[in-house]
């Protein structure tokens, strides 16, 4: 009885948690929006550095742009934040595109009232790593549909896919959401900041549903990402009814829909980096049967494939950003560290 009430107060702070993860939502009214392979060219994202909301951090400068409109997704919140050692006319800095924007530098917009510490974590490890500026996107009403990959979904059976539709209110609007991080946004911020363009230079991280936007933008854009972080990976993808353990099948449908899924993308991924992590308290306690399936089928295939892959557990970690900020210098690390000639 009493682990059932222990489950029970627990599903319903995570439920919680998991549905409001909206951070500083946007106000506009979210608009249901279908990309299309054929819009071109797409809306430039029409910005100055003058026109943001130049925001309090512990260090460096922190740049807000609200309501930053896009032909491929509803409108959403961009945040910028330069480090210490960036100016505009010195060396170019790598980039970190990262999800959930108000949740990173903010304590006052962040879920909760807790934020990752993102700028705090990279002024830490200054001098370890490459200097890098972070751009935060902001979620919207549709976060759920906009973080759950197309291409996965596609591939699960019939019944996961309902369950998954059901709990989002519709289906993935994913594949839009990264062509305006691909097409609109990082043109503009390459354009807008000195960066490092290629690859080798940019990266992208999330928590939670987060975590799985990020696994699938290293897939279907290895052209433009090196790597991706992903932490408390939300696996089951839709919205569970209680913490007990999923089903084996469903755990099964999903590492057998990533799998299908990036089987083609494999050849492009030689040299890239993907980070995977999970805790094993509140939401996390679902996590671990569908990280072992998924590491299981790595470890078969990365080696080969040239992809550069690490998966970490921590004990008693819970779903928060509390839990985030703790371990955030590890994929951090992975990320950006260069390799050693």
């Amino acid at each position: 009885m009493k682990r059932r009430e222990a489950l029970q107060g627990g599903l319903a702070l995570a439920i919680s948690a998991l549905a409001a993860w909206t951070g500083r939502a946007d106000t506009t009214k979210a608009t249901r929006s279908v990309a299309t392979k054929n819009v071109d060219p797409p809306q430039v994202v029409d910005r100055t550095i003058a026109s943001a909301d130049v925001r309090p951090v512990s260090a460096g400068r922190l740049l807000h742009f609200s309501a930053v409109r896009s032909t491929f997704a509803a409108p959403r919140d961009v945040w910028v934040w330069l480090p210490d050692s960036y100016t505009p006319e010195g060396p170019p800095h790598d980039v970190l595109y990262m999800h959930d924007g108000a949740n990173l530098f903010e304590p006052g917009g962040a879920f909760g009232g807790k934020e990752w510490g993102v700028d705090e974590a990279l002024t830490q490890l200054a001098g370890k790593l490459p200097p890098t500026l972070v751009v935060g996107i902001g979620n919207t009403p549709l976060r759920f549909r906009e973080y759950m990959p197309n291409g996965v979904w596609a591939r699960l059976p019939a019944e996961q896919r309902a369950f998954i539709t059901k709990g989002h209110g519709g289906e993935p609007l994913s594949d839009g959401y990264l062509k305006f991080i691909v097409r609109e946004l990082k043109p503009w911020v390459d354009a807008t900041f000195r960066t490092l363009p290629g690859p080798d230079h940019t990266h992208v991280m999330g928590s939670s549903m987060g975590g799985l936007i990020s696994f699938y933008a290293l897939g279907e854009y290895p052209e433009v990402f090196g790597g991706a972080a992903c932490l408390s990976t939300h696996w089951p993808a839709g919205v569970p009814a209680s913490l007990e353990p999923r089903p084996a099948a469903e755990v099964q449908g999903m590492a057998a829909a990533f799998a299908a899924w990036l089987e083609p993308h494999w050849p492009q991924l030689r040299g890239h980096r993907l980070y995977l992590d999970r805790g094993d308290a509140t939401l996390d306690v679902l996590y671990p049967p569908f990280q072992d399936a998924i590491d299981h089928w790595l470890q078969g295939r990365a080696p080969a494939a040239g992809l550069q892959w690490q998966s970490r557990a921590f004990p008693g970690a819970e779903h928060n950003e509390v839990a985030w900020r703790a371990r955030l210098a590890e994929p951090l690390q992975f990320l950006l560290e260069k390799p050693r000639n």
